[in-house]
């Protein structure tokens, strides 16, 4: 009796213990229940790369010029020389190329085309005929222009270009003679090559035969000395001119040297001009003759080619002489010009002239 109510104490305290169990899962569940969700990885969206569209090969429709280079230099050149040349170039499109003729803003350059129209595939070439350039020294860049029916290029700029430096230096740069009687002293001219390079002398000619020189074409050396001699007649007659040296130098195949000559007498003014003239009304005109040197002279005559100069008064001042004229113009209006030529005759020395027109 005892042992059952023992056995039914154990079964209340189990049962007691499982409904606590019961009761405490229950409350845990409810807790978990209340809490927030955990939060997921943020999703990623992978955006696709765009593929690039095919570029279309450019076209070659209509007439395209393609030059080979578009810049020629010539490097170290001499002074005053000259050079040639050449700009290749091709059609390139698949009609036919027309061309203009070279053009150049200096008449130191010229270029030249073979021909203006050229077929799909065919190639020209632009010809530098000559490309001068200057005596002073530095860079000198001349550019050419082509003018085509290209459309995409109508213009093209073509260059030429060359450093002048000198390899034979000469002295003197110009010539100043004097005419002071039957002899003209003319200074000796140096030639020095300044690259060491030996050279000879070709040929020496100077405007119209004025001056001339001795020299021994078979001798090379680095430098000459020519001494030259005045033509005084021809002189006279050419006031102004150069000399032209010939050279067998590898960089420098001549030297050109200009020449002046300072006349002993000086008209003042060296002709008459007479404008809006009237047949037979006189019109009044002075001349004066100078001496160049300073020196005194004599006048030993005075004419008239024509009769329409007359001369008023001769005057003597310091080292001149002063002439008055009256010029009368013919009454014969139908040419409508006149002229005449007024004459001084200097004595023991040259004869002098002034050229006199007029218009009606």
């Amino acid at each position: 009796m005892f042992g059952d109510e023992k056995m039914k104490g154990h079964r209340l305290l189990l049962a007691v213990f499982i409904a606590g169990c019961i009761l405490l899962s229950q409350v845990g569940c409810q807790e978990r229940a209340g809490q927030p969700p955990e939060p997921k990885p943020p999703t990623v969206s992978v955006v696709p790369e765009p593929v690039p569209e095919p570029v279309p090969e450019p076209t070659k429709k209509g007439p395209r010029i393609k030059f080979e280079k578009v810049a020629h230099n010539f490097g170290e050149v001499n002074p005053g020389s000259t050079h040639r040349c050449e700009f290749k170039f091709k059609n390139i499109g698949d009609d036919v190329l027309k061309l203009k003729q070279p053009s150049s803003s200096c008449l130191c350059t010229v270029a030249k085309l073979d021909k203006e129209t050229y077929a799909p595939g065919e190639s020209g070439v632009v010809r530098v005929t000559k490309f001068h350039v200057p005596k002073r020294q530095g860079v000198k860049s001349q550019p050419l222009y082509i003018f085509s029916n290209d459309k995409s290029t109508p213009k093209v700029r073509l260059v030429v270009k060359a450093r002048v430096v000198l390899k034979v230096a000469y002295e003197p740069k110009r010539l100043k003679l004097l005419l002071k009687g039957e002899d003209v002293d003319c200074p000796e001219i140096k030639l020095t090559s300044l690259d060491g390079q030996a050279f000879a002398i070709k040929s020496f000619r100077t405007t119209a035969g004025a001056i001339t020189a001795d020299y021994d074409p078979s001798l090379k050396a680095t430098s000459h000395i020519i001494r030259p001699r005045v033509n005084t007649k021809r002189l006279q007659k050419h006031l102004r001119g150069s000399i032209d040296i010939r050279l067998t130098h590898p960089e420098c195949d001549r030297v050109t040297i200009p020449f002046d000559v300072l006349p002993q007498f000086k008209l003042k003014p060296p002709s008459i001009i007479i404008y809006n003239a009237e047949p037979e009304k006189p019109v009044r005109k002075v001349v004066w003759v100078l001496h160049n040197y300073g020196q005194d002279f004599e006048v030993e005559s005075v004419s008239s080619e024509k009769g329409i100069i007359e001369i008023l008064s001769q005057e003597k001042t310091g080292n001149g002489y002063k002439f008055e004229l009256r010029i009368t113009p013919p009454a014969d209006v139908s040419k409508k010009r006149f002229a005449d030529v007024f004459y001084i005759k200097i004595k023991d020395g040259a004869k002098l002239k002034v050229n006199c027109s007029g218009f009606y």
